[in-house]
């Protein structure tokens, strides 16, 4: 046997090149942001055919909205507010709740954005199951992102805020580890946004209706549940658009090489 090699054997620290995401992680990551980024687009046109949100059971052009996207207008509940172009766009005379730019198709197609939903919405069940069945089964989400009494302290989640808006984060070992407001994130996608939006899409299928009229109960009435759907979408987009921010943030090479070939190099103190 040849001689061990004594960096094998301490702990690791920075400047390290170590395994970070398992093969399981990383097929599921890619597998759900496709599928999530032709689901929220498709789902933008879906919502340009009809623009405005209720709660209850029934809900129509006369019924009173909650939220109502307009042509240069955004109104949520008694406000209404500016829209600076980024909705209620006017393109070639036609008014659209969002750009045909983002929406798929990028022409006004009600049948055909159903379509592209619900091809990809087997993408983003089927792989979900299996990843949660694995996550479950080899301790992920025990290991990974099982919160501790000291991270839920609000001094903790106070300064780990503060840590990230410093863009202060975490370096040598420390960073092989989720910090409090990853592990808060990725568990609000796992257990909420993710599942919620499964859930209510399947509240809009008439077929879902008929098997299963306590799914639609369990949510308020078709309505509130196209509302829920709705804000589990954006909430979706806001993650997507929070997290690629920060791993431009923090090293966009570095964070790409860990999440296609799972290695990912320590930063050192300096670095972080």
């Amino acid at each position: 046997m040849s001689e061990a090699d004594p960096a094998a054997e301490r702990s690791p620290r920075g400047g390290d090149v170590v395994r970070r995401h398992g093969l399981a992680v990383r097929l599921w990551h890619w597998c759900n942001a496709l599928a999530v980024f032709v689901m929220l687009m498709s789902g933008l046109m879906i919502f340009n055919a009809h623009p405005h949100l209720y709660w209850g059971r029934y809900g129509a052009n006369f019924d009173h909205s909650w939220l109502d996207i307009g042509p240069g207008r955004l109104r949520v509940g008694p406000l209404t507010l500016p829209t600076f172009g980024l909705v209620g766009v006017v393109v070639n005379g036609r008014g659209y709740a969002f750009s045909p730019l983002i929406t798929i198709p990028s022409h006004y197609d009600l049948a055909g954005a159903r379509q592209w939903h619900l091809a990809f919405s087997w993408l983003l069940v089927v792989p979900g199951l299996l990843f949660w069945a694995w996550g479950l089964a080899r301790g992920h989400f025990r290991h990974d992102l099982a919160l501790s009494i000291a991270e839920v302290r609000p001094a903790h989640i106070w300064q780990d805020i503060k840590d990230h808006a410093r863009l202060r984060f975490p370096a040598g070992a420390a960073a092989r580890r989720y910090s409090v407001l990853q592990k808060l994130a990725y568990l609000g996608v796992l257990v909420v946004l993710l599942p919620g939006a499964v859930l209510t899409g399947l509240c809009l299928s008439p077929t879902i209706n008929a098997a299963w009229p306590w799914l639609l109960e369990l949510f308020g009435g078709r309505q509130s549940a196209r509302s829920i759907h709705f804000l589990c979408a954006m909430g979706l987009a806001a993650f997507i658009l929070v997290h690629l921010v920060m791993v431009v943030l923090a090293g966009p090479i570095n964070e790409m090489r860990s999440i296609i070939t799972g290695r990912y190099r320590l930063p050192s103190e300096r670095e972080g």
